[in-house]
């Protein structure tokens, strides 16, 4: 049977792992882990562009799930201003600033809490899994 042969040098503690982002009535994906990571990376290149190249995503695709975000969430995340001798500049808004926070504590909590389930609901599995395997 394939799959019944178990791996001699596996993991034997098991972790919960979370893909966790908001949807809204309207839209699937409103704000999430992707979106979070480019308003880091935004925040700390002051560059869409150099955002793009260091998430390893088109330009299109970050501009797009920026203005997806902004609609769902009825509030402007990013402000840009146009190149030139000066070179251009994207930076987070108040509310941008505000929203990256109340997400970056908001996954934390949910991933605290998804430990403290794990530990009372199913560690206890994980024990008797590994005595098996001993054996």
């Amino acid at each position: 049977m394939a799959g019944s042969k178990m791996k001699k040098n596996f993991n034997k503690t098991l972790k919960p792992k979370i893909k966790l982002w908001l949807d809204s009535d309207n839209s699937q994906g409103s704000f999430g882990d992707g979106k979070c990571r480019l308003l880091e990376s935004i925040e700390k290149t002051k560059s869409l562009k150099e955002t793009c190249q260091n998430l390893d995503i088109s330009y299109r695709k970050a501009w797009g799930d920026l203005k997806k975000a902004e609609q769902c969430l009825n509030v402007t995340l990013v402000t840009k201003s146009r190149g030139g001798n000066k070179r251009g500049q994207s930076t987070l808004t108040e509310d941008g600033k505000a929203w990256l926070d109340a997400y970056i504590k908001f996954r934390k909590h949910v991933e605290r809490s998804s430990k403290t389930a794990y530990k009372k609901y199913l560690q206890k599995f994980e024990k008797t899994q590994n005595r098996r395997r001993e054996k």
